[in-house]
């Protein structure tokens, strides 16, 4: 007797926390977004149909897994489980044992995918601290830098081997630390920078990682089972969602204007003979920007063969959702898609829109 199996997706989520001396000032507000995060996953994954499974690790000098590969549906509160202690950053160690452990999982059925997010505030200085009983960076001289070297080593090996269908991400703090996470191996699509001094960095943080991790759900629908570019919107928008979901514009109110002069948005508008009110024009997504909660979005058709925009616009109270977006701020920056550009609506009269793009303005 024959039957016919389920051979359904399976999502391995590895979130690795910071939990250094520094981190003190997030640590209350990182177990709440942390948590709705978990949330979000398991809605997204409830509607899909997925099982995702998560990890939690976290990282002073020494590295702590505080949940292994549990049903995200089962996960309770991270309340009590992470608490900032003293320590130093153990970076590299911390990202190169969420790895390791995660390749003890076996495969055998199912089609699964592994995606792992480091958030760090700092600067790696510690790693190896638990074997030599110091710091490398305390060390000094050729013994740290012999300790570092190692470090170095283990994580490019851990990197460089990664197949296809695992992808590993990292926010860091600023521009150096970017620059250092590509040296440790990190595709330069997979990092993105966190204000790790404002009180709302942490929600800005676990907000980008949220919109990442339900656009890498939604894409595993579409075939994907790894990326290089997990910081990017709108790359997994297809013709089927959008029409489903979302309202076609009526052609008579709106245009589409070349942006051929850098102007402030207002004095932009009127100047190609239309009245300017606020929130009426949306900008071409084009580059890293914060997008808050309240903006409503819009995305364009393309051409798929030649790139370029049909006309057609579409739009609606489903667009965010539609994107992976949180209802709360976040960073994000545009992804390739052949078929859509999206719109970002602008409240501002003074923002400066970027030469090459277009403007969309409502009548």
């Amino acid at each position: 007797m024959s039957a016919n199996r389920i051979n359904h997706k399976v999502n391995h989520v590895s979130l690795v926390v910071d939990r250094s001396g520094s981190m003190r000032q997030h640590e209350s507000q990182l177990v709440r977004v942390v948590d709705e995060f978990v949330k979000g996953l398991q809605e997204e994954s409830d509607r899909l149909g997925h099982e995702t499974r998560i990890s939690l690790y976290a990282f002073d000098h020494e590295v702590q897994n505080l949940v292994w590969d549990m049903d995200v549906k089962h996960l309770p509160s991270l309340k009590g489980l992470y608490k900032v202690d003293n320590g130093a950053t153990a970076l590299i160690e911390a990202a190169v044992k969420s790895v390791d452990d995660l390749k003890n999982i076996w495969e055998g059925y199912g089609e699964h995918s592994f995606l792992q997010v480091v958030v760090t505030d700092g600067e790696e200085n510690a790693s190896g601290c638990s074997e030599i009983g110091k710091m490398h960076t305390r060390m000094g001289g050729e013994k740290g830098s012999a300790v570092l070297r190692s470090w170095m080593d283990r994580i490019h090996g851990a990197m460089d081997n990664l197949p296809d269908h695992w992808t590993s991400a990292i926010l860091v703090p600023n521009s150096l630390a970017k620059r250092t996470a590509q040296e440790y191996g990190f595709p330069a699509g997979n990092i993105a920078i966190w204000d790790a001094d404002s009180s709302k960095g942490v929600e800005e943080a676990i907000g980008t990682v949220k919109t990442a991790a339900t656009s890498f759900l939604r894409g595993r629908e579409q075939g994907l089972r790894g990326t290089k570019n997990l910081f990017t919107m709108g790359q997994d928008l297809n013709t089927a969602e959008v029409k489903a979901n979302l309202d076609a514009l009526d052609a008579g109110k709106y245009i589409l204007v070349p942006v051929d002069q850098q102007l402030p948005i207002r004095e932009f508008v009127t100047s190609a003979g239309h009245t300017y009110k606020t929130g009426c024009a949306f900008y071409e997504l084009s580059k890293r920007e914060k997008i808050q909660g309240r903006k409503q979005l819009a995305v364009a058709e393309k051409d798929p063969a030649t790139g370029r925009m049909t006309g057609r616009v579409f739009s609606g109270p489903a667009a965010r959702q539609l994107l992976g977006l949180p209802e709360s701020e976040v960073t994000v920056k545009p992804g390739e898609n052949p078929s859509y550009t999206v719109f970002v609506q602008s409240t501002s009269v003074n923002r400066k829109l970027v030469l090459g793009t277009k403007l969309l303005v409502l009548l």
